[in-house]
């Protein structure tokens, strides 16, 4: 699949696309338009939702705290049936970014510093390690799931490429997944808006770069969380089996998200 075939462009929602579809070895590849990721769904238009419908999705899993929910409640589509998995522990007055443009100098430097010391503690944080265990339960059911955080980037990065690990996505194609935000959620557009709604809270204007930091990833960041998680853990595979995921389970996901390559007829 090409980035753009990846993409499923929407009014109001940002960054959304199918994160199947990767090669595995053996000649198999993970299904396709079954795997969602997107951002908030917050500001989705009437037309969004009919789209979204479309899917026919299962379960939707919200990685968002408490108050990011309810500053921007999601719209599902009437009728909607499938499951919705979120997490009420954990809960701060403002989301960890935030705190951070506010104690900053809002440079590039910093930025960086911030993100890469937030992917080494992500995958250890309970309320995650709580959201990507039912994830990974939500995905036994074979049916297509969508995961979504604020920006659809960090949290979801990470349990998407989580999700690429254990299906045997190779190093490069995950990276290239992760870090297809930079061009899926429309980052030049929405620089100017973004930095006049920072300056307009914080009461100074942070630098162009320092934005652009904050609105895509760096494949750095990445590598520093898989790279936590072999030091707590050894393996990813040890901590993904602290999820839930064994290598029964393991096996039995790859029976249900692995299909031959290639065969645009195979039944799911």
């Amino acid at each position: 699949m090409t980035p753009d075939e990846r993409l499923l462009p929407l009014e109001g929602v940002e960054n959304f696309r199918d994160y199947g579809g990767y090669a595995v070895p053996g000649g198999l590849r993970i299904v396709r338009r079954r795997l969602w990721r997107s951002a908030h769904h917050g500001a989705a238009t009437d037309a969004d939702l009919a789209r979204i419908a479309g899917l026919g999705l299962a379960a939707v899993v919200d990685l968002r705290r408490p108050t990011e929910r309810a500053n921007q409640p999601s719209r599902r589509p009437d009728g909607f049936t499938g499951q919705v998995i979120d997490c009420d522990a954990g809960d701060q007055a403002e989301p960890p970014h935030v705190a951070f443009l506010r104690e900053t100098d809002l440079s590039a430097q910093s930025a960086r510093a911030f993100f890469l010391d937030y992917y080494r503690r992500a995958p250890f944080e309970p309320r995650h390690v709580e959201l990507f265990t039912r994830y990974f339960e939500a995905l036994g059911s074979g049916g297509p799931v969508l995961i979504h955080c604020t920006a659809g980037k960090d949290r979801t990065g990470l349990l998407a490429a989580l999700t690429h690990s254990l299906l045997g996505v190779h190093p490069d194609d995950a990276a290239a997944d992760f870090e297809l935000t930079n061009r899926a959620a429309r980052i030049e557009a929405r620089l100017p808006q973004v930095t006049q709604s920072l300056a307009e809270s914080l009461g100074r204007t942070p630098s162009e770069t320092a934005v652009r930091a904050f609105l895509g990833v760096d494949g750095a960041y990445l590598q520093a969380a898989f790279g936590a998680i072999a030091a707590e853990h050894g393996s990813t595979g040890a901590y993904l089996a602290r999820l839930g995921v064994d290598d029964r389970a393991a096996a039995r996901l790859r029976d249900l998200w692995l299909e031959p390559a290639g065969d645009e007829t195979l039944p799911r």
